[in-house]
């Protein structure tokens, strides 16, 4: 049975700021919802207020016709509510099925009744497609999959309406085709989703409805069909929204080789790898997660043990054991975690940008103040968009994080900059921002390299793009032979 909610008037204040401005909409039951706006807009704190994690300070959520005021996450899941978090919210020590089942562990007797919830975890994955064993670490497990875990784990709630919080942000395609069938089957069954997403292509391809937020308050609620990604992009930025990716300028001829990477072997992972990018050149890596991309660059700067390989910066053969060696030859490498690898959330937005080339500001003694110049200086040419200089990191929005962690990786001022899924989670005006930045280093003559799961940014961003299968080379396609089908045909090998 499926859940009809409405919001009346909804007020949020977390302290003296309004984060919600009296947001009111409906939910049709047993449809798909795309919520949509920028970092910032008020759509996650307003789904965490339907999913009982806070409370909001006015107005009434109506549920199945009946004011409801949930005063905890239980509350509403007993209400067949589910929020699938943005960020995971899983115990790494234990297994998937410990993590599924915590806090409803199923008991036979007075004992926990493991082997059932192994047996119904074992069910639960093959649904959503994870071909891991119940009892596996969640430490174990690469980001995708841990993605995956936390689907599972929503659907063992038996939720009547289920909030997907950009789920996709780690999947691939064919692993996010998979979970549009699941949301499929779960629509026919009569399941309500509310689906967050900064991917207007999969928002266009999936939902029935679009409700767009912008500023903590409501703009705009259509059906999807008739409503293109242009006009949903306008109206989360307010403005008309020109070209997403900037004129692709060509690399220079005779630039020389910014990075060689030659019979790169990274046991399990990778084997034989071997390619060179240019000063000046945007070169995109692609391929399924798991392909090895992540980990054959983990493995070059130093993070991860390699048994094989050659590296050279600018010609100069280099060896590689810590990631401080490869700054000191000009190389760096920007995680897709970047709140795990990229910044410490808990420090000042000055302390994570000057971390990196403390020595520069700290002989004999630590300069504040040229520091604080060093952030000015980036608050301006990245576009981070903070109300306070003083503020922490986590007080960004996910793009605003993204820009800093772009600018403290610069800092070093590298020759060749490697990003790893460097939109993830991000808006569609921050990644506009983004892509033109990337852009704007490589016009300076640094060498790129893009590692995406989002073919479209590759597209839109590279000179040639590397595809990985199964942890080796595949292909290397110039830009005449850049699109969609052919990178997908040689990612899945049905080229």
């Amino acid at each position: 049975m499926s859940v009809a909610v409405r919001f009346n008037d909804i007020r949020k204040d977390f302290g003296p700021v309004r984060v919600l401005h009296g947001v009111s909409f409906e939910l049709t039951p047993g449809r798909i919802h795309g919520l949509l706006g920028e970092n910032g807009a008020g759509k996650s704190t307003l789904m965490k207020i339907l999913a009982g994690y806070e409370q909001p300070s006015a107005g009434e959520i109506v549920v199945d016709g009946r004011a409801c005021a949930f005063a905890g996450s239980r509350e509403a899941e007993a209400a067949g509510i589910v929020l699938i978090h943005q960020e995971f919210n899983l115990a790494e020590h234990l297994t998937i099925a410990q993590n599924i089942f915590l806090g409803h562990e199923k008991k036979r007797g007075l004992l926990v009744d493991d082997a059932a919830m192994r047996r119904e975890a074992r069910a639960l994955l093959a649904q959503v497609g994870l071909a891991r064993h119940p009892d596996t670490r969640v430490r174990e497990l690469i980001v995708a999959e841990k993605q995956l875990v936390e689907i599972a784990k929503a659907l063992s709630r038996h939720a009547r309406l289920l909030i997907m919080d950009e789920p996709t942000a780690t999947l691939t395609p064919a692993e996010t085709a998979r979970l549009f069938t699941l949301m499929s089957k779960l629509r026919a069954d009569g399941v309500t989703i509310v689906y967050i997403s900064h991917k207007l292509d999969e928002v266009e391809r999936i939902t029935d409805d679009v409700t767009v937020m912008r500023d903590g308050r409501f703009v705009a609620a259509s059906a999807t069909e008739g409503l293109g990604r242009q006009q949903m992009a306008n109206l989360m930025v307010g403005r008309e929204l020109s070209d997403m990716f900037p004129d692709k300028l060509d690399a220079p001829p005779d630039a020389g080789v910014a990075l060689r990477v030659s019979g790169l072997v990274v046991p399990g992972w990778v084997d034989d790898l071997s390619f060179e990018v240019r000063a000046g050149e945007i070169l995109g890596f692609a391929g399924l997660v798991g392909a090895g991309r992540s980990e054959a660059f983990e493995a070059i700067v130093g993070l991860r043990r390699r048994r094989a390989g050659a590296i050279e910066i600018e010609g100069r053969p280099v060896t590689l054991r810590h990631p401080r060696d490869a700054m000191q030859y000009g190389l760096t490498y920007l995680s897709e975690d970047r709140k795990g690898r990229g910044l410490h959330m808990n420090l000042s937005l000055q302390d994570n940008l000057t971390l990196m080339t403390l020595e520069r500001y700290g002989k004999p003694l630590l300069d504040l103040k040229a520091g604080r110049r060093a952030l000015e200086t980036a608050v301006r040419d990245f576009g981070i968009r903070t109300g306070d200089l003083s503020s922490r990191a986590r007080m960004l929005s996910g793009g605003n994080q993204q820009k800093l962690a772009l600018a403290k990786f610069l800092q070093p001022d590298p020759r060749v900059i490697v990003l790893d899924e460097p939109t993830r989670g991000v808006d569609i005006g921050a990644k506009r921002d983004i892509y033109f930045l990337i852009q704007r280093l490589a016009a300076s003559g640094r060498a790129v390299i893009v590692i995406s799961s989002e073919l479209i940014e590759l597209i839109g961003l590279a000179h040639r793009v590397a595809v990985m299968r199964a942890g080796r080379l595949v292909a290397t396609l110039d830009r005449e032979h850049l699109n969609e089908e052919e990178l997908i045909a040689h990612a899945t090998g049905t080229h």
